[in-house]
C-alpha cells in the first residue's frame, strides 16, 4: 500500500480556532484488509498521541460512513473497512474519500483526503454471452456490424484496452476506438456466401491493461441471410434528454427514430434496448414501434445523475443498428437537510462561561445547486446561540451565564433549512440539562422569628421551628440548623436552647423563671452541604411568658414581728377616716400581678371597711363604747392568676377613748416593729420621695428657726423629752431610722379637716408642755414626728388621711 504525505501550512479561519489551509492527502489501494494503515495522521498533522486523546480526536465524514479508524494511542490512520473502488465511486478516473480530523479544546479541523486507487480486480465483462448477427450475402467488404461492447468497471490502465477474434477468420475483424460510443464493430473483409456457409461462430475476446490482464469473451453467432441490402439508421448517433426526478412513471423522456430505406418487411422498424448489465433494474422502458422511451420507476437524482442506455433499432430482414441515449436527471428539492451530530456535552455546570460550545454538528443536503444551500437557526432561545466553525459545520455555544434555579432544562431546537422552492427544513432538538452549582444560600421564611415559652417549662419542650429553603438541588439544597453567638464576644450560644440539625425545631432545655429571664436571644444559622457550603443567620427571640407562680408578699405591716405591731384609732375618728394600710407586692407581670384586698376576719366586721385596689383599712362606722378596745384583721391580699394565689395579713387595732402620754410606751414597742418587714422594694420609693421632701422641709424650718425668737407664745402638744425617747427608741430599735424623722409645722391655718383629732386630746396633755409651745390657735407650731407619720399625715395631693404618731393614728 502506497501511501502519500503532504504537510501544508495552518492558518486561522474565522470562528475557528485553527483550520488547515489545504487538506492532508493520502493514496490506499481499494480492496484493502479492515486494520490496514494507511499513514500516520498525527505525525502529519503536527500532534502527538496524548493529544490526540486528550482533546478527543475523531473521525467526521459528510456522508456519516466511517471507511477509516482513528488509533488515538498510535496516531495512525487505518481501514474500517474493505474499500471497493467501483462500488464507491464507479467509473470515475478520480476516487477520494474526504473527511475532518476533529479536535476539541480548542475546537480545530483537519482536512483529510485519501485517494482510493484502482487495483485490477474485474474482468472485461460484454452485455451479452453469446451475440446473433443476421447477415444478408453478398455483403461488401468494409461493411460493418455493431456488436455491444465490454464493459470493464476498473479505470486507467486496468479498463479496457484491446479486442480480437478467436480462432481469426477470413471474413471478420474488429474495429475499436475510445469513443463515446458504448460497441464496437466487426468489420465484413469478405463477401459472405450463404450457400457456402450459412454460419459462423467464433469468440469476440475484450482484454483490459492490468497486470496481469484479465479478459472476457462473447459468442459471436453469424446468420447469413439472404440479401437485405439497407440497415436501419438512427438519426442521431447519441441522444441526449432531460427528465425531473420526480416525473412520475409513464412520463415520456424522449424518443429515437431510425429509418431503413428498404420496403415491405425489410423496411420494418423495431426498438429495443441492446441487453446490458443490470437490465432489470433501468427505470425506463422503450415502445418497440414508436421508440418512446418513457418512465417506469421513481428516479433519484442523489443516487444516479444520468442514465447511459443503448438501442437497437432491427428491420425485418435481420439488420440492425445501434445508439447511445443519454437520461439526465434534473435534481429537484427531495432531500430535506441533514443534522449530524459530532459531539454533544450534557449536563452542562450552570456556571458554565458564555461562549461554551455545547454542540459541534454538520448540516449537509442531498440535492445539489440551490437545493443544497443550507442555512441554520435557532427558534426562541436567548441562552444559545449558533457559530459557523468550518464549511458546513456549526457550533452550539452559550450566550449567557445559567441558572438552574430558573431554568433546569433548555430545549434548544435547531432548524436547518434548504434554499429550495418550497424550502424543506429538518429541525433538531438538543436536551440540554443543567447540573446545580452551590449558588444559593439558604433562606429562611421570615426575617426573624418571636417564639414564647411559659415558664416553669418541662425540659426539652418544643417551641417552634425555623424553615429555610435552598434552591439549590440534592446535596447543596441539604439544610442543617445550628445555633450561632449573637454577639461575636460571646463564646458560646445559650446552652438552654437547642435547635435539631435536620427540621429546624426549636427546644427549650431548662425550665425556665420568669422572674429571672424574661426574654432570650440567639443566632440559628442554616447551612447547606455544597462546597464551599453557604449559610444564612436568622435570629430567634424567645419570650417567657409569665406564670402565677408567685404568691403577694405583704411588706406592711410586717408579718414577722414579735410581738405584733398594733394601729391606734381615737375614739373620736370619724368614718371614712384611714386606719392604715396593707402594702404587698407580687413578683409576678401582668394580670398575675393585680392584687385586691379583702377583709377575710374582723372581731367587728361592720367597723372596718378595706379597699380592695389600694388595701386601705379605713372606718367603715363610728366608734360606740360597746365596741371591743383591741380589734383583731385578717386581710386577704389575692393576685389575678388563674388560679390566683394569696397571703393574709393580721392586723391589731386599739380603740382609745383619750390620747395620753401614758399610751405612748406601749405604742413605742410597735414602733419598734413596725418598719422590720419593709422590703427593699418599698425602702427605694420611699428614699426618692422623702429625699425630694426632706428638701423642701429643710428649707422650711431653716426660714422658720430664723425667726422663732419673735414668734408669740404657744403650746406644745407634746413633752419635748417624751417624745424625743420615743423617738430615739424607735431609731434604736431599727424601725424609725434618724434619716427618717421629720418636723411638722402646724399653723392657724391647718384647717379641721387635717388635724381635727387633736382638739379634743389637748386637755389630757401635761401642763408642763403648755409652756414651752405653742397651742394650735397660736400662729405657728412646731412638732417633729417621725418618718412614718409624716408619710401618711402629709398627703401631697391634699386628702385626707390618717397617720401615725408613734403607732397612733390622726387626722
Amino acid at each position: 500500500m502506497a501511501s502519500a504525505r503532504q504537510v501544508l501550512c495552518l492558518c486561522a479561519l474565522l470562528c475557528v480556532p485553527r483550520v488547515r489551509c489545504e487538506p492532508i492527502r493520502y493514496s490506499v489501494a481499494e480492496e484493502g484488509e479492515s486494520g490496514s494503515v494507511v499513514a500516520n495522521v498525527a505525525e502529519d498533522a503536527g500532534l502527538t498521541p496524548a493529544q490526540l486523546s486528550a482533546r478527543r480526536a475523531r473521525i467526521a465524514s459528510a456522508d456519516g460512513r466511517q471507511h477509516f479508524r482513528l488509533e488515538r494511542a498510535t496516531g495512525r490512520l487505518v481501514l474500517a473497512e474493505r474499500l471497493d473502488r467501483e462500488e464507491m465511486c464507479g467509473r470515475s478516473l478520480i476516487c477520494t474519500l474526504a473527511f475532518e480530523l476533529l479536535l476539541e479544546n480548542p475546537l480545530q479541523f483537519f482536512r483529510v483526503e485519501v485517494a482510493v486507487e484502482d487495483v485490477n480486480d474485474h474482468s472485461p465483462v460484454f452485455p451479452e454471452e453469446r451475440v446473433t448477427l443476421q447477415i444478408p450475402e453478398r455483403g461488401d467488404p468494409g461493411s460493418r456490424f455493431p456488436v455491444e461492447a465490454a464493459q470493464d468497471l476498473d479505470v486507467g490502465s486496468n479498463s479496457l484496452q484491446a479486442y480480437t477474434i478467436a480462432p481469426e477468420n477470413k471474413y471478420f475483424t474488429v474495429s475499436f476506438k475510445h469513443t463515446r460510443k458504448k460497441f464496437i464493430e466487426l468489420v465484413l473483409e469478405k463477401p459472405l456466401d450463404r450457400e457456402e456457409q450459412p454460419e459462423l461462430l467464433f469468440s469476440l475476446i475484450a482484454t483490459d491493461g492490468g497486470s496481469p490482464p484479465r479478459s472476457g469473451t462473447a459468442q459471436i453467432h453469424i446468420v447469413v441471410l439472404d440479401a437485405n441490402d439497407n440497415a436501419p439508421t438512427f438519426s442521431q448517433d447519441v441522444y441526449v434528454g432531460q427528465v425531473l426526478e420526480s416525473a412520475p412513471a409513464g412520463s415520456v423522456v424522449l424518443r429515437v427514430v431510425a429509418t431503413d430505406p428498404d420496403v415491405g418487411l425489410n423496411g420494418d422498424i423495431t426498438y429495443r434496448f441492446s441487453q446490458s448489465v443490470g437490465e432489470n433494474q433501468l427505470p425506463f422502458t422503450i415502445d418497440s414501434m414508436s421508440g418512446e422511451i418513457r418512465v417506469t420507476k421513481p428516479l433519484d437524482f442523489e443516487t444516479t445523475q444520468k442514465h447511459e442506455l443503448s438501442v437497437r433499432a432491427i428491420d425485418g430482414g435481420g439488420l440492425s443498428a445501434l445508439c447511445k441515449v443519454l437520461v439526465e436527471v434534473i435534481d429537484v428539492n427531495d432531500n430535506a437537510p441533514e443534522l449530524v451530530i459530532s459531539s454533544f456535552s450534557s449536563p452542562l455546570p450552570e456556571n458554565t462561561e458564555p461562549g461554551t460550545v455545547v454542540a459541534v454538528f454538520a448540516v449537509r443536503d442531498r440535492d445539489s445547486g440551490v437545493n443544497g444551500e443550507i442555512s441554520c437557526g435557532l427558534e426562541d432561545q436567548l441562552s444559545f446561540s449558533l457559530r459557523p466553525a468550518y464549511k458546513n459545520y456549526y457550533e452550539l455555544v452559550t450566550m449567557s451565564t445559567l441558572d438552574r434555579e430558573e431554568t433546569a432544562q433548555y430545549l434548544v431546537v435547531i432548524t436547518a433549512a434548504d434554499a429550495g422552492s418550497p424550502p424543506l427544513t429538518t429541525t433538531q432538538t438538543f436536551t440540554v440539562d443543567i447540573s446545580d452549582v452551590n449558588d444559593n444560600a439558604p433562606i429562611f421564611n421570615q426575617t426573624s422569628y418571636t417564639m414564647y415559652v411559659r415558664e416553669n417549662n418541662i425540659p426539652g419542650v418544643l417551641v417552634g421551628a425555623v424553615n429555610a429553603v435552598d434552591s439549590d438541588a440534592g446535596p447543596n439544597a441539604k439544610v442543617t440548623y445550628s445555633l450561632r453567638t449573637v454577639h461575636p464576644t460571646e463564646q458560646d450560644p445559650c446552652s438552654c436552647i437547642s435547635v435539631n440539625s435536620e427540621n429546624g425545631h426549636v427546644f427549650v432545655l431548662r425550665p425556665l423563671d420568669y422572674e429571672q429571664v424574661r426574654q432570650l436571644e440567639v443566632l440559628v444559622s442554616a447551612t447547606d452541604a455544597g462546597s464551599p457550603p453557604l449559610s444564612t443567620n436568622v435570629t430567634v427571640r424567645l419570650l417567657v411568658v409569665d406564670e402565677n407562680d408567685n404568691a403577694p408578699l405583704v411588706l406592711h405591716p410586717a408579718q414577722d414581728s414579735s410581738p405584733p405591731s398594733s394601729e391606734l384609732v381615737p375614739a373620736s375618728a370619724e368614718v371614712g377616716d384611714l386606719v392604715t394600710k396593707v402594702v404587698a407586692v407580687d413578683a409576678d407581670s401582668g394580670q398575675n400581678s393585680w392584687l385586691s384586698f379583702h377583709l377575710l376576719r374582723a372581731t367587728d366586721p361592720g367597723l372596718f371597711a378595706v379597699g380592695s385596689q389600694n388595701g386601705e383599712v379605713r372606718l367603715r362606722r363610728p366608734v360606740t363604747e360597746r365596741d371591743a378596745v383591741k380589734q383583731k384583721l385578717e386581710v386577704l391580699v389575692r393576685d389575678n392568676g388563674r388560679p390566683p394565689l394569696s397571703a393574709t395579713a393580721a392586723l391589731n387595732i386599739l380603740l382609745l377613748n383619750g390620747f395620753s402620754q401614758e399610751h405612748l410606751p406601749q405604742q413605742e414597742l410597735a414602733v419598734q416593729d413596725e418598719d422590720s418587714s419593709l422590703t427593699i422594694y418599698l425602702i427605694v420609693s420611699l428614699v426618692f420621695v422623702s429625699l425630694l421632701f426632706l428638701t423642701s422641709v429643710a428649707a422650711f424650718v431653716a426660714c422658720k428657726v430664723c425667726k422663732r425668737k419673735e414668734l408669740k407664745g404657744g403650746h406644745m402638744l407634746y413633752g419635748t423629752g417624751n417624745l424625743q425617747s420615743s423617738l430615739a427608741a424607735g431609731a434604736a430599735s431599727g424601725t424609725l431610722p434618724h434619716a427618717y424623722c421629720y418636723e411638722i409645722n402646724l399653723t392657724t391655718g391647718s384647717g379641721n379637716s387635717e388635724f381635727k383629732f387633736l382638739k379634743p386630746i389637748l386637755p389630757s396633755l401635761p401642763p408642763q408642755h403648755s409652756g414651752t409651745g405653742r397651742g394650735v390657735d397660736d400662729t405657728e407650731d412646731f412638732l417633729p414626728i417621725p418618718k412614718s407619720m409624716g408619710d401618711a399625715a402629709l398627703d401631697i395631693s391634699g386628702t385626707p388621711s390618717v397617720g401615725h404618731f408613734n403607732g397612733l393614728p390622726f387626722n
